[in-house]
């Protein structure tokens, strides 16, 4: 009777066993979600909470909000990602060379100023996100680096005073909006001459890295753990009736 009284306990520790087995849950990479830490404030482009204009240092969330066609929309969000501080306007930058690790980029401003961001590349991926300025900002910000800087000189809202929505009208005139550059000069110039283009689809194929192939799904693994705990229990059962 006392075998007979072990059968649930050891079905359950099989059970347990082939739970354990199973790889951890990852998160998806779809919305290239990226913990930074900045050790100074860094001023950001887009539309941002009131007060917002410039991120004192400490530790953010990037997410892709959206990235369908040539233009992508980029929001950042405190540590706890339940307050979004700014929706950016972004357009695909690319690099000839993918790292394994994040990189952000800054402009440089006059001693005093805060870094201006420029562009986010997430690891692996060799489209970076180059942010866009308002116009104004942007001229400023180029006369002051002697760097080219993209802008739109839609009439976006600079920054909101409740929580920014992906549903707010200003993120679907985004998906729209005009880009441009201004260079050191003052010059307007057009976006190709600033964002370097991917290349053609037969050289992407080239440069991207191979991808390992897809482990093998833990289910069977699982399901034989319980059919060995099943039979345990089947012996322990007959065991116990031979011994009445």
């Amino acid at each position: 009777m006392r075998l007979l009284k072990a059968v649930p306990t050891v079905f359950c520790l099989a059970v347990l066993a082939g739970a354990m087995l199973s790889p951890a849950a990852k998160a998806d990479s779809w919305d290239k979600k990226t913990t930074v830490t900045f050790s100074g404030p860094v001023e950001i482009p887009g539309v941002h909470l009131a007060g917002w204009g410039v991120l004192p240092a400490g530790t953010y969330v990037f997410r892709i909000l959206d990235s369908s066609s040539d233009r992508h929309i980029v929001q950042i969000f405190n540590k706890e990602e339940n307050i979004c501080y700014a929706t950016i306007l972004a357009i695909p930058n690319y690099r000839l060379k993918a790292t394994d690790k994040t990189v952000i980029t800054f402009r440089e401003r006059p001693a005093g100023e805060p870094e201006a961001l420029r562009a986010w590349f997430y690891p692996g991926s060799q489209w970076g996100e180059e942010f866009v300025y308002p116009k104004a900002k942007a001229m400023e910000i180029a006369t002051a680096t002697s760097t080219p800087v993209l802008f739109t000189a839609a009439e976006l809202p600079q920054e909101v005073s409740v929580p920014i929505t992906p549903d707010a009208p200003f993120v679907a005139q985004m998906r729209t909006a005009p880009v441009q550059a201004y260079q050191s000069t003052g010059a307007e110039v057009q976006l190709a001459e600033v964002v370097t283009p991917p290349p053609p689809p037969e050289m992407q194929a080239a440069t991207q890295p191979a991808e390992l192939p897809s482990t093998a799904s833990p289910l069977p693994l699982i399901a034989l753990c319980g059919l060995l705990a099943l039979g345990g229990a089947f012996v322990v059962r007959s065991v116990s009736r031979s011994t009445l």
